[in-house]
């Protein structure tokens, strides 16, 4: 099967023979290592992708369901000369430690903000219910992403 879709903004053409999850192309055909191969059940969100503005666990999603879709994962958030705000905000605020859901966790919050201004604490919180941190506890990463929100009301 042909799939057709882009990936951080850039078209992209597959070959897939169909049964593919979309976790399984980004990964073993297009290279791109930062969603997080974990339960493979959807449990433990280290998979989250954003799929045509809503967050996806890739693992659950077949990658032929992605046909014409634009799909954003880590790699097309920020860089590594020029961090995406909430990319710096994760460091600053001590939202890091070993990295295993951390972009999952970046995408889950520009998904946030990119629909809401100002989420209050609980609507943080309930946003990064799906996806599973062993090592940070979610205060710091509440706290980050609270500090993003605040400069874009101010701007």
């Amino acid at each position: 099967m042909r799939l057709v879709f882009t990936v951080n903004k850039r078209k992209r053409v597959c070959r897939i023979k169909g049964q593919e999850t979309l976790l399984e192309v980004l990964r073993d055909i297009l290279g791109l290592k930062g969603a997080k191969k974990g339960c493979e059940t959807g449990d433990c969100g280290a998979c989250a992708v954003i799929v045509n503005g809503l967050l996806v666990n890739s693992c659950l999603m077949l990658a032929i369901q992605a046909r014409g879709s634009k799909v954003t994962t880590i790699e097309g958030v920020g860089s590594a000369k020029h961090l995406h705000p909430i990319q710096s905000a994760f460091v600053r605020e001590g939202a890091i430690q070993c990295g295993y859901c951390t972009p999952a966790m970046v995408l889950a919050a520009k998904n946030l903000l990119d629909n809401q201004d100002n989420p209050t604490d609980d609507e943080i919180r309930k946003q990064m219910s799906g996806i599973l941190c062993r090592c940070t506890g979610y205060n710091s990463i509440t706290r980050a992403v609270k500090s993003v929100s605040k400069k874009r009301v101010k701007n």
